[in-house]
């Protein structure tokens, strides 16, 4: 089947797939190719929730970034290359192993189902520019009273799932998703915990509740 007839066959399919460009026009060839690699993906899983391919050109480098939700498990890969073409081949590449290394987990995974609540994030805004640019030589009240007005403040407060996962799943679940932490409650002891991805490669994990 050619990439063109794949991509209208994709658009009826159950889950959605969103093609985005950033420094760069999206061409239907473009798009029909991203698709179509996309719907081989159902070789591996056919519990694909939704998927966005975003396509950027820095300079001479082409990059291919692409998150899947499978399972409910995000997944994250980029592809690099000279051309975007070949950028999508390397990121679905990297999607594909990632689905067969851990296809046996994703399927107990959705079988077993997955306690969660909902936790607040407040967020902080940063500092702003301009106080780098504080001249040294303000002294007393006027500079308390600037730096007074560079207070970080909490300026909106979100809500994201605290869920309830064994080791294994929090290790699969941040090296799917490609973050750098995930806070869970451990299924072992009902503890708070953090897993974070370390330089060396290796997984840390914070107990911050003994």
């Amino acid at each position: 089947m050619k990439g063109k007839a794949k991509a209208v066959e994709f658009e009826n399919e159950e889950y959605s797939i969103h093609v985005v460009g950033r420094n760069v026009a999206v061409t239907e060839a473009m798009k029909n190719y991203s698709m179509e690699k996309v719907f081989n993906l159902e070789r591996f899983s056919n519990r694909i929730i939704d998927v966005t391919i975003t396509m950027d050109i820095q300079k001479l480098e082409h990059r291919c970034d692409i998150d899947i939700r499978v399972n409910h498990v995000k997944i994250r890969s980029h592809g690099v290359a000279l051309d975007m073409y070949a950028a999508i081949d390397d990121a679905i590449e990297k999607v594909s192993s990632q689905i067969r290394r851990y296809k046996k987990r994703l399927t107990e995974h959705h079988a077993k189902g997955i306690a969660m609540v909902d936790m607040n994030v407040n967020v902080v805004e940063r500092y702003k520019d301009e106080l780098a640019e504080i001249n040294d030589e303000i002294e007393g009240e006027t500079q308390r009273r600037l730096l007074e007005d560079y207070c970080h403040h909490v300026v909106s407060t979100e809500t994201c799932p605290l869920k309830t996962l064994n080791m294994e799943e929090a290790i699969m679940r941040l090296d799917l998703s490609g973050d750098l932490f995930l806070i869970y409650r451990c299924e072992e002891d009902n503890h708070l915990k953090v897993i974070y991805r370390r330089k060396d490669g290796n997984f840390g994990i914070i107990e911050p509740e003994s």
